[in-house]
């Protein structure tokens, strides 16, 4: 057994408390001081990734509902005044084929409203919940071209039916349809559907039928009307009327919103305004004016009308839906669009 001196072992004790010895209070505080740094670094990262991810997403947001919106207002813009046969001639036997936004064909097939004109019976200006925003446009657009149509495989004028190619055509009482061939087309409203067969009788109601006859001129005066048997091999389909404008949405936004047969849809969140301009070409001359024209400026829509509006063009303003700019308020874009009518005589 090894024997140390005295003075030996109170080196040797010594030497074990200095190796026990911890940090000094300078020591702590160093490490402490390193330790925020590298801490405060990482939450920076963080939250400079975060905010960079909230601000593509958000503009991942905004971009994709400018595309829904220039998307789905174009391909009726395109349509407005077609039919599936291509036919130029269009009947109306509506009764209520001049007193219903949806179904007035004659007094344009596009009309569209500045922010200061009240679009009539369409939607009202407020602050409502699906009320129009005040000073910002509105369009309303009629097609007989939107949706796929059913084989006409004969059409008995006196019974007025019209049978077509399939049992399930899908098509049911008080739907409003046009009829079409190569020589002209008709709207009117079914009042029955059997089987392959749909039905297009005088009713009793407000919006049934005046006549029989899909003929064009349009005649009301008589039941039979302008009697006209629609080829084997045209169309039946579904009429499209539908009204977009900026609204306020239930979340204390604004949104694009169209009204349709079916009732008002919310179409694309996070549009603050829209704004459109015409342009128009003289059908006697076939000459295009050199400049874009506000609805205002046009006093007459009708199909008639010797200046035609050939094409529109949007120019919506988005926003994010967070506050996600460099001054914490939302990102704004501008966004212009133009699309030309297809159903319009060259």
């Amino acid at each position: 057994m090894t024997t140390f001196s005295p003075h030996t072992r109170v080196q040797l004790a010594a030497r074990a408390r200095a190796l026990q010895r911890g940090f000094t209070i300078v020591e702590l505080m160093v490490a402490l001081v390193l330790g925020m740094v590298l801490i405060i670094g990482v939450i920076n990262v963080f939250v400079t990734n975060q905010q960079t991810f909230r601000t593509n997403e958000n503009l991942g947001r905004l971009q994709e509902n400018a595309r829904i919106s220039f998307e789905l207002m174009a391909r009726e813009v395109r349509q407005a005044g077609g039919n599936l046969c291509g036919a130029s001639l269009m009947a109306n036997v509506l009764r209520n084929a001049t007193t219903a936004w949806s179904s007035n064909w004659d007094a344009g097939v596009l009309q569209g409203f500045d922010g200061a004109e009240d679009a009539t019976g369409i939607v009202t200006t407020g602050t409502a919940v699906n009320q129009r925003v005040a000073d910002t446009d509105a369009l309303l657009v009629l097609s007989g071209g939107m949706f796929d149509g059913r084989t006409i495989v004969s059409h008995n004028t006196a019974t007025a039916q019209i049978t077509l190619n399939t049992t399930s055509h899908g098509f049911a009482a008080n739907d409003i349809v046009v009829v079409c061939d190569g020589q002209s087309a008709a709207m009117a409203e079914i009042t029955a559907a059997t089987s392959a067969v749909v039905t297009h009788a005088i009713g009793a109601g407000a919006a049934d039928n005046c006549s029989r006859g899909l003929g064009y001129p349009t005649d009301c005066a008589t039941a039979a009307g302008n009697s006209r048997a629609f080829q084997a091999g045209g169309f039946v389909t579904r009429m499209s009327a539908s009204t977009w404008y900026v609204g306020n949405n239930p979340r204390g936004g604004r949104s694009l919103y169209k009204i349709a047969s079916t009732g008002t849809q919310e179409i694309a969140e996070g549009v603050r305004d829209m704004q459109l301009d015409y342009l128009l070409r003289n059908n006697a001359t076939g000459v295009m004016d050199s400049n874009w024209v506000a609805a205002s400026s046009i006093t007459d829509w009708t199909p008639a009308s010797n200046s035609q509006v050939v094409a529109v063009r949007f120019k919506l303003t988005l926003e994010t839906q967070a506050s996600v700019g460099t001054n914490q308020q939302p990102i704004t874009r501008q966004l212009i669009h133009v699309v030309n009518l297809r159903n319009r005589p060259s």
